[in-house]
């Protein structure tokens, strides 16, 4: 039977005085929707911490959206930190909402943000505490309906048995879609079987159970789903996209936290989606098409959230701010408005050929730390073969153009272990970070000139699925640390600092990317073991992992770096974000080659088949420069 609704907060409250960061367990801040009356309830977990998860605009758009309908309430839950988790678990006290402290087991529907691969534990580790079935097949007829959605569905299987299902693409309309079936399911007296069928005729939402896995001479040793007998389900199923973005509110939330979070800053979503086609990025295949906002809607957002929340900084977010048509136009505005203040614009990650001298301009405006750029790989060559499309010389003007604007230190990102990597490609990420480094000393003043540096932060390549290399298998893990070794020893310069991620919690990631529902087993002997906030560093176990791979019968190193046929029936093909299959052959072929593709908003269609199938466009703000 499902919890009652009341409110727990005095069975966690002595616990407050012992944890870590209590303020992650208080509700009420400024901004936050308290007034919850339903009479249909829903709660958003973020699987991760109140710091992490706050800042989440998806979650934010959201928790919005619902509290906008008539008769649904919408509150927040994260992941309690270890120490809270365990005490909570010793006192019998369930995981609870933030905003009115009652269970998360009381609420008729929960939506997990699946943000990325190595949340997977904690999503078990969330309904553990709310005392819910792991597996969707074990729940109760009164249990919640539990629905999964966000950047990282597009393998949902290995995480398909716990949810009930999964929501595809954008969920701003789809999300409103979902809880109205569970209400209208419930108050005809459905049963849950025949709410689910009721989901799963929703455009975008996906039902696990109603499909099986077939494991046939035309499949990987993971199988394919198809639907179930007399099951009226859609054999393949196509992620939702906001016809009107530019209709979208770009203020998505105005919660002020008691205490500071990872991302303490007003976020505007300036555009969604990106068309670069940078062949190891499934954002950027998954995303599409380009939607942007206008400049209007942009600076009156900015004004508004400042207003709101007193926040110092606001940062203008998408998978690539500089690629927005208007944003010279957009920085110029919100500079000159803020003109005066201490408000501080930033941009994530810059794109290389996108950073001229204007933008530096702009952007130098706000306080300087530092700056990021990512390159990807060292080599021409290789960034050809991923698409990149940017030069040497890109990366040279950007860096003249930072240091010229008063900048003294660089980030560079790069990936190790890419389809056709050489130990030429190793040596030559250092070599390019000295080009950078020498462009630092040439023109910085004579008493900034020690203060230069350029860091390189590298990680493991990780196919991924819908993306030209979901083909690919992962560099061996024995042959990644040879090549960070490489790495180190091409880079005498103390000036160039060198980071990389550990190759263990990349095996992982790439095993959960690319199999099928079977590891499932994985991840719940996984959690049995221990495994929780897998994304934290100092909390992640590689030899957990393995332990519970060997019990399950699952070599990860092995499953990791097999490649796959490209004639083969993936995993995940039955959910799609409609780039077609032989668009991803296309790229993988000319990959080979080391061929480039155009962006098709600067050039013509590319065919990746996204508009056609879905009904969609890129909608661009104004013309490009």
């Amino acid at each position: 039977m499902r919890l009652q609704r009341r409110n727990h907060f005095s069975e966690i409250e002595p616990f407050l005085e012992i944890v870590e960061r209590p303020s992650r367990y208080l509700d009420h801040e400024f901004g936050s929707i308290s007034e919850q009356d339903g009479p249909f309830h829903a709660v958003l977990v973020y699987p991760d911490t109140y710091e992490l998860g706050l800042s989440n605009q998806g979650l934010a758009i959201l928790y919005n959206i619902l509290n906008a309908q008539t008769g649904i309430s919408c509150e927040r839950a994260y992941v309690p930190w270890v120490d809270m988790a365990d005490l909570m678990r010793a006192h019998n006290v369930p995981l609870l909402a933030l905003e009115s402290a009652c269970p998360v087991a009381s609420f008729d529907v929960i939506g997990f943000t699946i943000a990325h691969e190595m949340a997977c534990t904690n999503i078990l580790e969330a309904l553990d505490l709310a005392g819910i079935a792991l597996r969707s097949s074990q729940r109760d007829e009164d249990d919640p309906i539990v629905v999964g959605g966000g950047p990282s569905v597009w393998n949902c299987e290995p995480l398909a048995p716990a949810f009930d299902a999964v929501i595809l693409g954008d969920g701003e309309e789809a999300i409103v879609d979902v809880c109205c079936a569970v209400r209208d399911g419930r108050a005809e007296g459905l049963s849950r079987i025949n709410i689910l069928r009721k989901l799963g005729k929703i455009p975008g939402v996906y039902v696990p159970s109603l499909y099986d896995i077939v494991t046939d001479e035309t499949s990987t040793e993971w199988g394919y789903a198809v639907p179930r007998e007399h099951e009226e389900v859609p054999e393949v199923v196509y992620k939702r996209v906001v016809q009107d973005f530019k209709d979208t509110n770009p203020l998505t939330t105005t919660i002020v936290p008691y205490a500071k979070t990872v991302f303490d800053r007003l976020s505007i979503e300036v555009l969604r989606g990106c068309a670069r086609g940078c062949r190891f990025c499934q954002a950027g295949m998954t995303y599409r098409p380009v939607r942007e906002r206008t400049a209007d809607q942009v600076v009156a957002a900015c004004s508004k959230g400042l207003t709101l929340t007193g926040y110092d900084e606001v940062s203008l977010t998408s998978l690539s701010t500089t690629d927005h048509s208007q944003c010279p136009e957009i920085l110029h505005r919100i500079n000159t408005s803020l003109d005066g203040s201490a408000v501080r614009v930033s941009i994530p990650s810059q794109r290389l050929d996108s950073f001229g001298v204007d933008m530096a301009l702009e952007v130098a405006s706000a306080k300087k730390g530092g700056l990021t750029f990512a390159p990807e790989a060292g080599s021409q060559r290789l960034r050809d073969v991923i698409n990149k499309n940017v030069s040497e010389e890109d990366l040279e003007r950007a860096a003249r153009n930072a240091f010229e604007n008063g900048w003294n230190r660089l980030k560079l990102y790069f990936m190790m272990g890419l389809p056709t990597e050489t130990d030429d490609d190793i040596r030559a990420i250092p070599e390019l970070a000295e080009r950078v480094l020498t462009i630092a000393r040439e023109i910085l003043p004579k008493g900034r000139r020690g203060s230069a540096s350029v860091s390189i932060s590298v990680a493991v390549f990780v196919p991924k699925a819908y993306t030209p290399f979901q083909w690919s298998g992962q560099l061996p893990m024995e042959e990644v640390r040879r090549r960070e070794k490489l790495l180190l020893a091409s880079a005498p310069d103390r000036a160039i600092r060198i980071s990389y991620s550990d190759p263990g919690t990349s095996v992982v990631e790439a095993v959960l990317s690319r199999t099928g529902r079977r590891a499932f087993d994985l991840i719940e002997n996984a959690w049995k073991h221990g495994a929780r906030f897998d994304a934290w560093t100092d909390q992640f176990d590689y030899d957990r992992w393995v332990e519970a791979g060997r019990e399950v019968g699952m070599d990860l190193e092995r499953i990791a770096a097999e490649p796959y046929e490209l004639d083969v029936r993936l995993p995940w093909e039955h959910t799609s974000p409609g780039v077609s299959r032989g668009f991803l052959e296309r790229e993988w072929r000319r990959a080979e080659l080391g061929v480039t593709t155009p962006d098709c908003t600067r050039s013509t269609c590319t065919g990746c088949g996204v508009c056609p199938t879905l009904g969609v466009q890129n909608d661009l703000a104004g013309e490009r420069g």
